[in-house]
C-alpha cells in the first residue's frame, strides 16, 4: 500500500488556515482498522478463539486484557466496540477517580435507556484502588457497561476477587519475530520508504523491540529520520536508536518470574540458563545484594551438605560484592551462581529440620537426659546432672554411642530419623559415616546386653 493509497485515518490533519499539523506518531497512524489486521493475537481473535466467538455472536462480555506493553490491548478494545456496535468511554486508572466513573455510568445509563450499549475501557486498570474497583461492580453486573480493562500486571495480584469473578481474563502475547516483521513491512508501505538496514541489522532491530510493537515503530521513526544513505549494520543501528532496558519491575510479577527462573535453573543444574537469568535481572536494575541473599538461601535449601562449600561460596560472593560494588562485584555473584548450579543437590537438611520442628511441637517440654546436663555446682552433681557422660573424642572410636534425645523419647531403633542424607556429593560420605555409627551403637548394645 503506497502513501497515496493509505486510508484517510492515516492522512495528516490540517490546521484552520490549511497548514498541515505535525504527523501523528507512526504507531498511531498504523493502528489497525479491523480486528483481522491485529498481529500476534490470533489465539484470541481467530474465529474459534474467545474474542472471535464473541464477535461472531455480536455480544461482548466484560474482559480483562492482560499483556505486555505494545501488544495491542487498546487497539483491540476499540475495534471490539466498533464491531459489536458499542459506544466507547475511555479512562486511565492513573488519572481518573470515582467521580469520573459516576459521570460515565450516568451517561451509559441514558444510552441504555435509548437502546445503546457502552464499552468502558479502563487503561492500566490495576492502578484502581479497591474502592474504585468496587465502584465498577454493580454497573458491570447489571450490564450498564461492558468493561474492558487493560493491564500489564498479573490480575490475580492486582484486582480484587469480586471484579475478577465478573470478567474473563484474556492473556495477550508479546509480539514474536513474525508479528514484528509484519509491522516493519506495514511501516515501509505506509511511508513509501525502505529501512536503511542490512539484513543482520534488521534482525537486531526486531530483537531490540523486545516484543513491543509500539517501541519497534518508535525506532523505525528514528531510522527514517537518520541522515544515512548507505544501509546501517548492527553497529550503525545501535548508534542511531536508543537501547531499551528489558522489561523488569523490581516489585511486580516480572521480578518474581525472573527470580523463580534463576532459582529453578540453578536447582535444575543448568549454569547457562542461570547466568542468563542473572544477567536479565541485573540488566533490569535488580539490586545485586538481593540476588546474593537469594543465593545464600539456595545454598542451604537446595544444596545443603551435598556440597558444604556452597554456603561459603554464596556468603563469599555477598561479601565480595559489598567490598567491590558494581560492576566488578557482579562477577563474584556470577561465580557463585555457577557454583550452585553445578553443585550436587540435597534437601535433606530442609526435610530433617522440618521433621525435627514437628517433633519438638509434638513432644512439648521433655527433659534432656541427665548425662548431657552440665553440673557446675555440687548440688547439681548430687542430683545426677552429668552422670554417665562419655567424652566422645576420648573414646576408642571417637564415638560413645550415647543417646542424646529427651528422657521418655523412643529408643533409636524405634523413632523417626530426621536427617536422612542422600547419595549426592559429599553427603554420600556423611551417609556412610552415619551407617558406621549405627553399627557401632548396635554392637555396643549387644555387648552390654541391651
Amino acid at each position: 500500500m503506497s502513501t497515496e493509497d493509505a486510508p484517510a485515518l492515516f492522512d495528516a490533519p490540517a490546521t484552520g488556515d490549511g497548514r498541515p499539523v505535525p504527523d501523528r506518531p507512526l504507531a498511531d497512524r498504523l493502528r489497525p482498522h479491523a480486528l483481522e489486521e491485529v498481529v500476534g493475537q490470533g489465539h484470541l481473535l481467530a474465529p474459534d478463539a474467545p474474542l472471535g466467538r464473541m464477535v461472531e455472536a455480536g455480544r461482548l462480555s466484560s474482559i480483562i486484557l492482560w499483556g505486555p506493553p505494545g501488544c495491542g490491548k487498546t487497539t483491540i478494545a476499540r475495534l471490539l466496540a466498533a464491531r459489536v456496535g458499542l459506544d466507547v468511554e475511555q479512562v486511565s486508572a492513573t488519572f481518573s477517580g470515582v467521580a469520573d466513573l459516576r459521570r460515565i455510568f450516568a451517561a451509559a445509563g441514558r444510552r441504555r435507556r435509548g437502546g445503546r450499549g457502552t464499552l468502558l475501557f479502563v487503561d492500566e486498570v490495576h492502578r484502581f484502588n479497591r474502592a474504585q474497583q468496587d465502584c465498577l461492580l454493580p454497573y458491570v453486573e447489571d450490564g450498564t457497561v461492558v468493561l474492558v480493562g487493560a493491564t500489564t500486571e498479573n490480575p490475580s495480584f492486582e484486582l480484587n476477587g469480586a471484579l475478577l469473578s465478573r470478567c474473563q481474563v484474556l492473556v495477550l502475547h508479546r509480539l514474536d519475530g513474525v508479528g514484528l516483521a509484519e509491522l516493519l513491512e506495514r511501516a515501509q508501505r505506509l511511508t513509501g520508504r525502505r529501512l536503511p538496514l542490512t539484513e543482520s541489522a534488521r534482525a537486531s532491530l526486531i530483537a531490540m523491540a523486545d516484543g513491543d510493537g509500539r517501541h519497534l515503530l518508535g525506532m523505525v521513526e528514528q531510522l527514517l529520520e537518520a541522515p544515512s544513505s548507505a544501509p546501517l549494520d548492527e553497529t550503525g543501528l545501535a548508534a542511531v536508536v536508543a537501547t531499551r532496558v528489558p522489561s523488569y519491575d523490581k516489585s511486580g510479577e516480572e521480578h518474581y518470574n525472573l527470580v523463580s527462573a534463576l532459582h529453578k535453573s540453578m536447582r535444575g543444574s543448568d549454569p547457562d540458563a542461570a547466568l542468563y537469568w542473572l544477567a536479565r535481572m541485573l540488566a533490569g536494575g535488580e539490586d545485586p545484594l538481593y540476588v546474593a541473599r537469594r543465593l545464600v538461601r539456595f545454598a542451604s535449601e537446595d544444596v545443603g551438605l551435598a556440597d558444604p562449600g556452597a554456603l561459603q561460596a554464596a556468603l563469599g560472593a555477598w561479601t565480595a560484592y559489598e567490598r567491590l560494588g558494581s560492576p566488578e562485584g557482579e562477577l563474584a555473584i556470577a561465580q557463585a551462581v555457577v557454583h550452585l548450579a553445578t553443585a550436587p543437590k540435597s534437601i535433606s537438611i530442609h526435610r530433617g529440620f522440618a521433621r525435627a520442628r514437628a517433633a519438638a511441637r509434638r513432644t512439648g517440654s521433655l527433659r534432656p537426659p541427665a548425662h548431657v546436663l552440665n553440673a557446675p555446682t555440687e548440688l547439681m552433681k548430687d542430683l545426677g546432672y552429668g552422670a554417665g557422660y562419655q567424652y566422645d573424642p576420648d573414646t576408642a572410636d571417637g564415638f560413645s554411642g550415647a543417646d542424646h534425645m529427651p528422657e521418655g523419647y523412643p529408643p533409636p531403633d524405634e523413632r523417626e530419623r530426621f536427617y536422612e542424607p542422600t547419595g549426592n556429593g559429599v553427603e554420600r560420605l556423611v551417609r556412610e559415616r552415619l551407617d558406621h555409627w549405627d553399627r557401632l551403637r548396635r554392637r555396643r548394645r549387644g555387648d552390654t546386653g541391651c
